[in-house]
């Protein structure tokens, strides 16, 4: 079928503007990725799943400028031991990062890729974005594979002794960055990979994430700091049997950011927990996606969403449970909740489960309120001053998403940013 004028005409402006990588073991891919989006089209608002969120800007030729601000605190993740690659403006910083050399684990560019005609890469590089195409299509995850130079491919083959830190800094108010990240876990190795920084004033990220039987990896990320900085992010995990996953995001500032994390479960007992929370003012619009499939026995999923907004800011939150059947023993939680400190904020919800199996526990909630004024008064008559009593109840709100990180230092960092933010909010 052929696609609206508009869209076609938008797409292919789109295209007109980017090369696409030429040569190495992932062309086959990246060629099969472009003809996914010339068929799809570019995003726009009378799609199904873009109908709360505005993609125009994700989807011009020239990315809109953000100013990049001046750090007024540490990076995230500064004071833990861990190995850092670094990009600036979507480009690899080889000066600014360490030695990629870590027991248990294999890091490589992407760029050097395009050299190479063999790699263990070649068998993911765009698989799992292309079996998250159906039955939602997302295009801009595709544009990714087609098109990004830059990224890293890692292999967890043991249990690598401190975290992977990808650090993202924005450095020109004009880039406009595309990033492809792969991540291959071995059967029974386990790792940490930290994410963290603005990045550019434009970013399109992809992350193709397959975990082995028995493999474990958790992921934390951390977005903010510039506020006018545009982001779509694609997160895809295909999980083995008795294999973890355990992603949770921290957002703060950003004109607008859409997550997306489309999980699979294609091996039974295993577990996936994904977690966000966010805390927006002003001219804020966050967008969190989700879509899990059950394909497999036994198998929890938990989808944990925490949005804070004020001053006119958007939140939304799309998220589906399908369970295919014969996935019998499906545990799948989803909850979304936001959290309006003022009446011109709002927050859009789409919860969703479509369950082809009879022996499941699913269950899905969502929920936007204001301040509890009872609680509000107990701290105040304890003589808590009143910007400081919302502050505490805030965090009190955004405390089961912060839970599920799994490491208590990092769980406290979150809190302590979490906290810096709102004070200077007052």
């Amino acid at each position: 079928m052929a696609l609206p004028e508009l869209k076609q005409s938008t797409t292919a402006a789109r295209l007109a503007a980017l090369s696409l990588p030429e040569g190495g073991c992932l062309e086959v891919a990246r060629r099969a990725a472009l003809s996914r989006v010339q068929s799809m089209g570019l995003p726009d608002r009378r799609d199904e799943y873009w109908k709360y969120t505005r993609p125009d800007t994700l989807t011009a030729v020239e990315a809109p400028r953000a100013a990049v601000l001046e750090a007024g605190e540490a990076p995230m993740f500064a004071e833990f031991d861990r190995l850092k690659v670094v990009f600036v403006d979507g480009v690899f910083d080889a000066e600014a990062s360490d030695d990629l050399a870590l027991e248990g684990v294999t890091i490589e560019r992407l760029s050097d890729l395009r050299s190479k005609d063999i790699h263990w890469a070649k068998d993911l590089y765009g698989v799992l974005e292309a079996r998250g195409q159906s039955p939602v299509e997302r295009p801009l995850a595709a544009l990714n594979t087609a098109f990004a130079e830059d990224g890293v491919v890692i292999h967890v083959t043991g249990s690598p002794s401190k975290p992977i830190n990808l650090i993202y800094v924005h450095d020109s108010d004009s880039s406009d960055a595309i990033l492809h990240h792969v991540v291959k876990v071995d059967s029974g190795a386990e790792a940490t990979i930290l994410e963290n920084g603005p990045a550019a004033s434009r970013f399109n990220k992809a992350m193709e994430i397959d975990i082995a039987d028995g493999g474990t990896l958790h992921l934390v990320r951390a977005q903010g700091r510039d506020h006018e900085r545009r982001a779509a992010t694609h997160l895809f995990a295909r999980l083995g049997s008795e294999s973890v996953f355990k992603s949770f995001t921290l957002t703060v500032n950003g004109v607008l950011t859409r997550n997306e994390a489309i999980v699979e479960f294609t091996g039974d007992d295993a577990v996936a927990h994904v977690a966000g929370a966010c805390v927006g003012d002003g001219d804020f619009h966050h967008d969190d996606t989700v879509f899990i499939t059950h394909d497999a026995v036994n198998c929890e999923s938990r989808q944990v969403f925490k949005k804070v907004l004020r001053n006119g800011a958007t939140g939304v939150f799309q998220g589906k449970i399908l369970v295919k059947p014969g996935a019998q023993k499906t545990d799948g939680y989803q909850i979304s909740q936001s959290l309006l400190l003022d009446d011109d904020s709002q927050f859009l919800a789409k919860p969703e489960l479509e369950i082809y199996a009879d022996d499941v526990a699913c269950s899905h909630g969502s929920t936007s309120g204001a301040i509890d004024e009872d609680g509000l008064f107990y701290l105040r008559s304890r003589g808590v001053p009143e910007g400081e009593a919302t502050d505490l109840m805030t965090l009190a709100f955004l405390a089961e998403a912060v839970q599920e990180i799994d490491s208590d230092e990092i769980a406290a960092e979150v809190n302590e940013r979490l906290h810096g933010w709102l004070s200077r909010r007052r």
